[in-house]
């Protein structure tokens, strides 16, 4: 005997109607191009505005499950997508498996057509359906998709655009610093930012929420060895006891993109820390920042000082923390 026939009077629940969107955008760069910066999700925190961070779960030649931490009308959402690569088709197709409130189901797919040799149309196809039909809900993805996919759009057009220079813009560098403590007292000090203002001379100001468990939204006021104060925005996903990971959503003018990490690993008696940095510096901003023939090599060595003291200054604090409470 079949449900319905044991429980004639359930009634079914109408299927949720379905919506799709559509945004494009011309890019001066071959379409191999294009579709290798799509393909590449390792990157998509540099490149796009909207993520923050981007973790494989599985992945082969052709297909690959990710968790995409994003930021959406100001929130911050996650959710598991499998996306299909297509390199002869110039094609990503992707559907979100674990979706998050409003979102009932999302897919769509990015396609790349050749314009010629040197251009390309980019095209984001989505489709999708909300909890209960709800019209806020449809309002708020359909809100959250224009902005999202524009940013996501402006990213790889500004990359494809300017990939001959993206080796001499973008750079990463690590800190390392061993300490003889527990690494649950180092987790701490990193992950309590809330306190630095009290624990770090460089913080002068830090405001912290954490409405989801391990997604810390942040501002922070930060000073610099020539006295000047940065004011940065960012938001940091909280990975077990042993790392960090960070985007900074509002940056100083002289990067248009700055991601970084904390990781704590045993080493010995104690533990190796390390704070390590990836940038993109915004060469339009170098000589309104740093003066008249300054290049980006200059820029590049500013940020890498300016940053690594930084993170160094934070290292020793958390040695001395860690270890006086080990002694």
């Amino acid at each position: 005997m079949s449900v319905t026939e044991q429980y004639p009077t359930t009634s079914r629940k109408p299927a949720p109607t379905p919506h799709r969107s559509l945004h494009s955008v011309s890019v001066a760069a071959p379409a191999e191009v294009v579709h290798g910066i799509v393909a590449d999700v390792t990157r998509w925190p540099e490149f796009f505005a909207p993520n923050v961070h981007v973790e494989h779960l599985a992945r082969d030649e052709r297909s690959e499950r990710i968790r995409i931490w994003a930021t959406a009308n100001g929130e911050v959402k996650t959710w598991v997508s499998r996306r299909e690569l297509d390199p002869e088709q110039l094609t990503v197709t992707f559907r979100q498996e674990v979706s998050t409130a409003p979102v009932a189901s999302m897919g769509g797919k990015w396609v790349v057509t050749p314009v010629n040799a040197t251009s390309s149309l980019l095209e984001l196809y989505h489709d999708f359906t909300v909890i209960d039909d709800d019209p806020a809900g449809v309002e708020w993805v359909n809100s959250a998709l224009d902005t999202n996919s524009a940013a996501e759009l402006a990213g790889i057009k500004d990359v494809a655009e300017a990939a001959g220079r993206l080796d001499e813009l973008m750079f990463s560098f690590d800190d390392t610093v061993h300490i003889e403590g527990d690494g649950a007292d180092v987790f701490d000090f990193l992950n309590r930012a809330d306190l630095w203002p009290e624990r770090l001379p460089h913080v002068a100001r830090l405001d912290l929420t954490e409405e989801i468990p391990g997604v810390q939204v942040m501002a922070m006021d930060t000073r610099t060895a020539d006295g000047s104060t940065h004011t940065t925005e960012s938001v940091r996903v909280v990975f077990g006891t042993d790392r960090i990971v960070y985007k900074q959503t509002t940056v100083p003018a002289l990067m248009s993109a700055h991601t970084g990490r904390w990781t704590i690993v045993a080493a010995g008696t104690g533990v190796d820390v390390t704070s390590r940095h990836t940038v993109i510096i915004k060469p339009a901003a170098v000589e309104k920042v740093l003066g008249a023939g300054t290049s980006v090599a200059d820029a590049r060595a500013y940020v890498h000082k300016a940053l690594s003291t930084n993170s160094t200054n934070t290292l020793r604090h958390a040695q001395a923390y860690a270890e006086s409470r080990r002694g």
